[in-house]
């Protein structure tokens, strides 16, 4: 029997993961009978029931496993590390707060059975604020164009993945991983499915303006070389431009020396604009370092402080580090 692992990366989502487990295993019993499945959250520190919640259904369900974070790792490390502790023939990833419809788990097998090793999710529309889903769409079509490599459009993870895959991303060894690059980057050949995406079922988002633009910035420093090109080029133009002005000046200066009063504004201006200009790329060019960075440091991608139901332990504690 095949197994199919579902990992389930959670952040303060005691409303909705006793309703999730419930509604898989409601899945592989009438439409994946002939599957054996892994139900893996893995909690990234929640502040609510989230973890008491986990251990309750772990208790008397062994197929659902549990990994509890030491502390909040971010938005990507930690389901990327959920999927390489899976152990099934292909793995699903999905959010806990339903906005990943269960209803798409048996169109993505029966895909990966016709020989796709990687299936997944495309928001074709959603129920979410039509203003941020716009946004989302602007910022997609953005990486696509700057990208060296093919940007996978309203792609947000989503989706199943073959064990080979899985493999892949182990032996990636990347500390600071962007799942939805990487798919696009060095995945096999995959299916696309499209889905309407629905509101999320309770509780609130953990998405701020600072984990968006995080994602972002991840994004653009991983997979495109626009910043840095762009800032040569712009410099280079404004360093062409300053000259053509200066000796433009000068030679009004010369001709007309008592009319022609050039007075500090013309200065000012340029100063300022330039100095925002370099102030700007600065901050590009720090996002790279920043990235560059991460992956030099080799940091682990998560620290756990406990696991459940995994290889036949109960709970394994964290080893405390001296």
């Amino acid at each position: 029997m095949k197994t199919i692992s579902i990992v389930v990366p959670c952040y303060n989502e005691e409303e909705n993961v006793e309703a999730l487990a419930d509604a898989l295993r409601e899945t592989f019993r009438t439409k994946l009978p002939s599957y054996g499945y892994e139900i893996i959250f893995i909690d990234n520190d929640s502040r609510d029931r989230t973890r008491e919640i986990i251990r309750g259904l772990a208790s008397w369900d062994k197929n659902i496993k549990g990994i509890f974070n030491a502390k909040n790792f971010g938005q990507f490390n930690s389901p990327y590390y959920g999927m390489l502790q899976s152990t099934g023939d292909c793995t699903v990833l999905m959010a806990a707060d339903f906005q990943d419809p269960v209803e798409m788990i048996p169109k993505y097998v029966r895909e990966w059975e016709q020989g796709y090793k990687i299936v997944i999710g495309i928001k074709k529309s959603s129920k979410e604020n039509p203003l941020m889903y716009w946004l989302r769409g602007c910022y997609y079509k953005m990486i696509k164009r700057l990208s060296d490599v093919e940007q996978i459009e309203q792609f947000t993870g989503f989706g199943l993945y073959d064990r080979r895959f899985i493999q892949v991303l182990r032996d990636l060894d990347d500390p600071t991983p962007f799942l939805r690059g990487i798919v696009a980057e060095l995945g096999f050949r995959r299916k696309e499915i499209p889905y309407e995406q629905p509101k999320r079922r309770a509780g609130k988002t953990s998405n701020n303006f600072y984990k968006l633009y995080d994602a972002a910035m991840l994004s653009v420093t991983s997979y495109t070389k626009v910043g840095l090109r762009l800032a040569t080029i712009f410099g280079a133009v404004c360093c062409g431009g300053s000259m053509i002005v200066a000796a433009a000046y000068l030679v009004m200066k010369l001709m007309y020396w008592e009319r022609f009063a050039a007075g500090m504004a013309p200065l000012l201006i340029g100063m300022c604009f330039l100095g925002s200009v370099q102030i700007f790329f600065i901050g590009m060019v720090g996002e790279y370092i920043l990235a560059i960075n991460s992956r030099v440091m080799r940091r682990p991608l998560v620290i756990e402080e406990e696991r459940i139901n995994f290889d036949g332990e109960a709970v394994k504690e964290a080893e405390d580090e001296a």
